[in-house]
Parts: structure tokens; C-alpha cells; sequence
């Protein structure tokens, strides 16, 4: 019997690559077809068109990234481990789920309702996960930062200059030695002790 689900995945993962190839514009559900080596009918079984197609890639793009964070910051007992783990994983994970990145980023995409939903989420709930870190680093006296939220929205507003390069896909820059740099100047400041 054939499990549906394994299809869709299947699907998704494949769609995936040639969306990233591609953007969404340029593809079609015939290279989709190619890629996961099915017939475009058989596609239609499982979604009702390109969009569709998208929207599940974004999804699961999304949670992926979700599940990756969760996991990075529930690794380590450390506030100053946390918010470098927190950092680092966020950064390469977006490097690697373009789609997801291109989805909440590119201006072209704006008038899908999902990708909306994704954005109106997206930002707070970065903001209440930095929140939690550096409020856990100044409650165990590790940070010196009293305010969390502007704190945040600081760390925050850094880490999406970071996400510049990825946009344009510059391969040559090395991201993570931005955040390096990034998390150096957020532990010891710029200012002689």
C-alpha cells in the first residue's frame, strides 16, 4: 500500500532543491515532476498545484528551523553558551533553508497569505527566545543587562544585517565569522575595561 505521507515528503524534499535552484517564479511543476522523478499528473494526486507545493516547502522549512533552535538552546545550561549556540545554528541554519529565508525576505513573495502568517510570527517569536536568554543570563548574574526586550530587539536587528549576504546568495562571505565578530562585541563590548 502506499503511505501518502512518504509521497508528500518525498515531494516537498525535491520540490525543495528546485525551488532553491530556481525561486519560485521560474518553476514549474514539470521540473518538480523531473526532480522527483514522477509523472506532473501523479504531483496533483498529493497537491493541488505549484503553490501549494511552495507552501508545504515553506512549512516545512519553518519548522525545521524551529526544531533546530529548540534543540541548540536546550543543549547547553549556559547563558552565554545559549545565546552563542542560539546564534550559530540560526545563522547556518538559514544559510542552508533558502527557501524558507527567500519566503519571509523577498518583497515578490508578499502577496502569498501564508508567507504573511510566517512573518507576523517570525519576528516576535525570535524576540521572546532572546528575551528568555538574556533575562536567564542576568537573573544567574552572568549578564549585566537589565532590560531585556531592547536587548533583544538589538541582538536581533544585528543578526538580520548578518542575513544580507545570504539573500544575495554571495557565497564568498564567511557568516560565521561575522558571528564571531557579532558575539565578541555583544560578550566584551568595544570599550578598553
Amino acid at each position: 500500500m502506499v503511505n501518502k505521507e512518504e509521497y508528500r515528503k518525498k515531494i516537498i524534499n525535491a520540490a525543495g532543491k528546485v525551488f532553491s535552484r530556481y525561486g519560485f517564479k521560474r518553476t514549474s511543476m514539470d521540473e518538480i515532476a523531473r526532480e522527483v522523478n514522477m509523472g506532473k499528473s501523479s504531483i496533483y494526486y498529493y497537491f493541488s498545484g505549484k503553490e501549494d507545493i511552495f507552501k508545504a516547502v515553506i512549512m516545512y522549512e519553518a519548522n525545521l528551523m524551529r526544531n533546530e533552535l529548540t534543540k541548540a538552546i536546550k543543549s547547553v545550561e549556559s547563558p552565554v553558551e545559549k545565546m552563542e549556540r542560539y546564534i550559530n545554528v540560526r545563522m547556518s541554519t538559514f544559510e542552508s533553508l533558502s527557501n524558507y529565508y527567500n519566503a519571509i525576505f523577498d518583497k515578490d513573495l508578499d502577496h502569498f497569505d501564508f508567507i504573511e502568517k510566517i512573518k507576523a510570527r517570525y519576528d516576535p517569536e525570535e524576540l521572546a527566545i532572546l528575551r528568555l536568554i538574556i533575562y536567564d543570563g542576568y537573573r544567574k548574574g552572568v549578564f549585566r543587562v537589565e532590560g531585556s526586550e531592547y536587548t533583544a530587539m538589538a541582538v536581533q536587528t544585528a543578526l538580520k544585517g548578518l542575513e544580507v549576504p545570504l539573500f544575495w546568495k554571495k557565497r564568498e562571505v564567511d557568516v560565521l565569522h561575522r558571528v564571531k565578530a557579532v558575539l565578541d562585541v555583544l560578550f566584551h563590548g568595544i570599550l578598553r575595561k
